[in-house]
Parts: C-alpha cells; structure tokens; sequence
C-alpha cells in the first residue's frame, strides 16, 4: 500500500513550507518539499535490510535557507548549469542575468526555482505534483513560464520526475533536480568508494569557470567512467575534482545514463533519462562549513555526488549544442528516474 503524508515545518513570508511523503509498501520513501520542490529525504534500505537517508540535506527549514546552501535536492532552473556571461541573444533581443558564478550564469540566478514556493498538489497514493509560474522578467528570463513536476515512487522503488513546461513568450529552459547522494546513507564520509558507470564516451570539456570549450573523448582519461570504477580511483588526475556534462549515449529505450553503488551498504542506484547529458559532480565545493546537517556532522569535500540528468551548459550560446529553446505552443518535456536496489 502506498501513502502520502504532510507535516509543516515552517514558513517563508507567512506562506507555509510543507514536507510531503511518499512511502511504498517496500517501506522506501521519499520526501518533498515545496519550498524549491525540494528532495529532502530518500529512506531506502541496505543489503541486510537496514533503512538509511541516501541524500544529504538538514533537520530544519533553517537549514536549508542558509545562503551556502549548495542546492541540496532543489529543482533547479529556470536554466540550470551555467550561462557564459550572464547573457544570451535570442531572436536579435540580447538578455542579460543574474552574474552569481564568476561571471556567469547559475542554476537560474539570485532567486532560482529552488528558493520559490511551488503549489503542491497530491494526486494520488504515490503521485505529487508541484508547479509554479515563473513571472515574465524573473531573473532576466523572458516570458510568463507554467512549469509542472509530477513526483511518483512506484513499487519497484523508482523515484519518477516527469517535468512539463509552458511559455508565452521564447525563452532558454533547463531543468534538473540537484540531488547530493551518498548511498552508505552517510555511514561514510565521502563517495570515494562509490562505484559509478556512466553510459557516454565523450564530455564537454570547460575552461577556467566551467563553460564548455569543446568536445572529448573520454578514453584514456581520469574521465572514463565506461567501465564501472570507484570515483576516487582518478579523481586526482582531474584538476578540482568532477564536475563536467557527459554526453550520453542512447542504444535503446531501457539503457541506464548512469548506475552508482555502494560495496559496503550494497545499495545501487540507476539513472534514466530522457536528457542528452548528464551532470556529474563530485561535491568537490564541500567543505564541513554546513550548519544543522541530518548526519549530526560535517559535510565535507567527496561527501556525497550529483548526477543531474539535463541539457548541456551554456546552450544559449552555443547553437551546435541541443535546442533549449522554448516557444509558444511547444511543451517542455522530460523524464528521469532514480530506481534503488541492492546486491
């Protein structure tokens, strides 16, 4: 039997912030906010059946309206990634953004959709959908954007986000949900010994402030996650750590973009997606400084990854890259599922 349930935990500005929980009979469950549309918790359990929380996160509301708050479980947008000089041209009308990434653009700007109210709607047992209009002008971005997600846990503990969108006007759209995982559910410190496949042979290769300059292959290099590997084996010959959009490759319907898993605790995770590239970063920004984690300790550097299924960086600009322009009459669309197991 599936449920949902909802429990207050403050309020932002007189509007109340709800945590909604979705538990299968599994006993897996998720919970969501709709402050950011957040993912704060992932209950799922180990290989000797113990549950544990694979996402990092905080206790309280406060914790995560921190200003260092690094996206924890947030939908991220109205473009996520980066935007090189906060600033695009779109049909001869040149937009400028929110400069808050070493010149750039930044998972939507100073007030991106992670730190908006969504309006909740339960829709059943295992289905919550949380939306959100997107004023014309917000943040820079042209165009009065309705933006849809339907959250659904399913019995076969797959975590499904399907995203829809609408505009009146054109305007660049990239959504993600930015999810920090650590499948040992914390009982270690970093992600080192995660083993990840990642199913693209090439990357976007980027410059000094993370936009992308060109494309490679990944063979031969600290990149290559082809072949299942731990994370920490390369890291070292990769300058600051992860943090680069995999192009993948899509042999058929059913293939994973990316499977990680956990040798101690046995948990894995796969990820689909319906997005031609993937995010993969290494939480390489942490550094212990958090206030009020859920672990009762200091989130540091490797704690946990991100892999954030989306668009590439920096699309606006780059016309050989896939479109991220949204028109009107056109629906947005896109799908990624997280599905837990063990082995």
């Amino acid at each position: 039997m599936f449920s949902i349930t909802e429990k207050g935990i403050g309020s932002i500005n007189n509007d109340p912030v709800v945590q909604y929980t979705i538990t299968n009979s599994n006993g897996m469950r998720v919970s969501i906010l709709n402050y950011g549309a957040t993912v704060s918790e992932i209950i799922t359990p180990d290989k000797y059946g113990n549950f544990g929380d694979v996402v990092l996160g905080f206790k309280s509301l406060d914790g995560f309206l921190q200003d260092s708050n690094p996206y924890f479980g947030s939908l991220v947008g109205r473009f996520c990634n980066r935007i090189a000089n906060a600033s695009f041209t779109l049909d001869g009308k040149t937009y400028m953004l929110a400069a808050n990434n070493n010149g750039n653009a930044l998972h939507g700007g100073i007030k991106g959709f992670d730190k908006v109210i969504w309006k909740a709607n339960v829709l059943g047992n295992n289905q919550l959908q949380m939306s959100y209009l997107s004023p014309d002008g917000e943040e820079g971005y042209p165009g009065n954007l309705l933006v849809d997600i339907i959250y659904t846990l399913t019995e076969n503990n797959e975590f499904r986000m399907e995203y829809k969108a609408v505009t009146d006007k054109p305007t660049p759209i990239n959504l993600t949900n930015h999810s920090y995982f650590n499948l040992s559910a914390e009982k270690q410190q970093t992600i080192l010994n995660h083993i990840l496949k990642i199913n693209a042979e090439k990357y976007l290769e980027v410059d000094e402030t993370s936009i992308p300059t060109g494309i490679i292959d990944v063979k031969g290099s600290g990149m290559d996650f082809t072949n299942a590997k731990p994370i920490g084996q390369d890291i070292d010959k990769v300058k600051g750590g992860y943090d680069h959009n995999y192009i993948l490759i899509k042999p058929d319907e059913g293939a994973a973009a990316a499977s990680l898993y956990d040798p101690e605790s046995g948990r894995y995770m796969e990820v689909f997606t319906t997005e031609p590239g993937l995010q993969f970063y290494s939480a390489n920004n942490l550094d212990g400084t958090l206030k009020d984690t859920k672990a009762d300790r200091k989130y540091i550097k490797h704690g946990a990854v991100c892999l954030e299924a989306q668009h590439f960086p920096d699309s606006p600009n780059q016309p050989s890259f896939p479109n991220t322009i949204l028109r009107p009459g056109e629906t947005y669309k896109q799908v990624t599922v997280y599905k837990f197991g063990t082995r």
